[in-house]
């Protein structure tokens, strides 16, 4: 078995029972059960009681009905459990989308522009207040978004919507400027073989690349967005430390970055490794600066999301019907999928302002287009119950 193959460990983590948590299934619910719990002093939660699932067709929800219950189980006062895992959590998250840049760019068949700009909009019609559009990169190295230009000018200016657009060097920079962009993003990695086989340089030339692209983004008042890749483990190195990944996305805080995102690039993270990594980070840069951005390849996405959620973090970056995998990443899947990163917050009570329906209808028009069946596992199940 190789190092990749191998998880990295779950660490100490709060436990979380899907039993306590399935309860609280819309947004807001689990904050109103724990005020009438407070009044009444009772949980319908019990070890021996009896539940049903029951699934309501206008909330996308499945919520249990429970029966002959009452406030302990084993010496364990329920009362206190959701207070305890759930407190804690952001009462809002703002995912950022990165399905028509990210999603697409791995992409061997040609995506229209047009099917790109109407994605895009179909994306802003579901509530997303960022959606990162394109990347102006050489098409030698990426062909797929060769039509960054049109794509960007194609996007209709929404107010309070944001379409940051990803720009690896200068060139690119002010190929993005004269194309109208207002938000930039750059692409660092905390592995020195991925950065090299991915942008060409070491890590400190990457760094000294992007001072120069930060200043020119300040003097043209553009906000700055920095992304760091393989803050877990990387397809040639293996494991990378979280003492690299600090140091990587506190360069680019200190140069301008007002956000940083970090990428499970091959999706190996666990839980345990994921809470190490943000330790590491969160010692540099703010928590409320610090977005997320897995892979899910192992399956492990939605359980990383929520590990960093209990950490304090509230940005999540996703890719509507799982869209994605990376060009220089061998064996890479595709991201988390938006519509089961909802699914997931709406069902802890965290507000998105994002209507998964509409999420759905964007997934269905980029899955159909691409000829494949919905990325979705949360899609893919409502879809055959709305069928029925």
């Amino acid at each position: 078995m190789s190092s990749l193959e191998k998880p990295f460990g779950l660490g100490d983590l709060p436990k979380l029972s899907i039993n306590r948590l399935e309860r609280f299934s819309s947004p807001g619910a689990w904050r109103r059960a724990i005020a009438d719990d407070r009044d009444t002093g009772k949980y319908n939660n019990s070890c021996n009681s009896s539940s049903q699932m029951t699934f309501h067709g206008n909330s996308h929800l499945w919520k249990p009905q429970y029966h002959n219950a009452n406030s302990s189980c084993d010496g364990v006062d329920l009362r206190d459990l959701p207070r305890k895992v759930l407190s804690d959590l952001p009462r809002f998250v703002k995912i950022v989308e990165v399905g028509p840049r990210d999603g697409l760019q791995n992409e061997k068949n040609n995506v229209p522009t047009s099917v790109k700009i109407q994605l895009i909009h179909k994306l802003v019609a579901a509530g997303l207040s960022v959606v990162e559009a394109t990347s102006f990169v050489s098409p030698k190295w990426v062909p797929q978004l060769a039509d960054a230009k049109d794509v960007l000018s194609g996007i209709p200016q929404v107010p309070n919507v944001r379409f940051p657009v990803l720009t690896p060097n200068l060139r690119g920079f002010e190929s993005a400027v004269a194309a109208g962009a207002k938000e930039i993003a750059l692409f660092a990695s905390a592995s020195e073989s991925f950065s090299k086989s991915n942008i060409n340089c070491t890590i400190e030339e990457s760094l000294v690349r992007y001072r120069d692209v930060t200043a020119a983004a300040k003097r043209h008042g553009l906000r700055i967005r920095g992304y760091v890749s393989c803050v877990i483990a990387c397809p040639i190195e293996g494991a990378i430390q979280p003492s690299k990944v600090a140091y990587v996305a506190k360069e680019l805080y200190n140069m301008g970055c007002s956000e940083i995102s970090l990428g499970d690039t091959i999706g190996v993270g666990t839980p345990g490794s994921v809470v190490a990594m943000l330790e590491a980070v969160m010692s540099f840069v703010p928590v409320d600066k610090i977005a997320v951005h897995f892979h899910d390849t192992y399956g492990q996405a939605l359980a990383n999301i929520l590990a960093s959620l209990q950490m304090g973090i509230s940005i999540v970056d996703s890719s509507v019907s799982g869209l994605g995998g990376c060009p220089y990443a061998k064996g890479a899947t595709g991201n988390v999928a938006t519509e089961d990163v909802v699914y997931m917050l709406h069902g802890l009570g965290i507000e998105t302002n994002l209507d998964l329906n509409k999420l759905m209808e964007a997934g269905d028009y980029i899955s159909k287009h691409l000829g494949r069946p919905l990325g979705s596992k949360t899609a893919t199940a409502l879809r055959k119950l709305t069928n029925l």
